[in-house]
């Protein structure tokens, strides 16, 4: 009833249909709480998301199609976020040795020091920890994943 009150509908033709709403609107309410949390930080969340990514891949280099493969948002120009990284100085480009077409990304000291930051002063769980327990948290999960099969 809650999300029917929010989106001001009064009624779903289906509880299918009122899940998938509820999904797409859960979406902008958890990118929404991600991008006030990252706007101290001067970057965005698909900024963040690459971020994570090179630092995981640390020491290693990466090419903009294995972060396409690993972003959580499909539809976003790597590429162009790669850029804007580069030109703040929290991530490198250099051309590929093996592969000339190609070109390897890897996270600067200036992005390592950014996310030690971040890490340190936001729990990015925190953002949903006050409203579900531990439980509902591995049950919602369970239940994400059940849906995309």
């Amino acid at each position: 009833m809650q999300l029917q009150k929010e989106i001001k509908i009064a009624r779903f033709e289906s509880v299918h249909q009122q899940a998938i709403v509820n999904v797409f609107y859960t979406y902008g309410w958890c990118s929404d709480k991600m991008k006030q949390t990252m706007t101290p930080y001067d970057i965005t969340t698909q900024q963040f998301n690459v971020l994570r990514i090179l630092r995981g891949q640390y020491p290693n280099p990466t090419t903009i199609s294995e972060l396409k493969s690993r972003m959580l948002d499909k539809m976003c120009d790597a590429s162009r976020i790669v850029d804007r990284l580069v030109q703040k100085g929290l991530v490198v480009k250099d051309s590929n040795e093996s592969d000339k077409r190609a070109v390897d990304i890897m996270i600067s000291k200036k992005g390592l020091s950014l996310l030690d930051k971040i890490d340190n002063e936001v729990n990015i769980s925190s953002l949903i920890s006050s409203n579900l327990t531990e439980n509902e948290a591995m049950e919602l999960n369970l239940l994400l994943d059940k849906l995309r099969g």
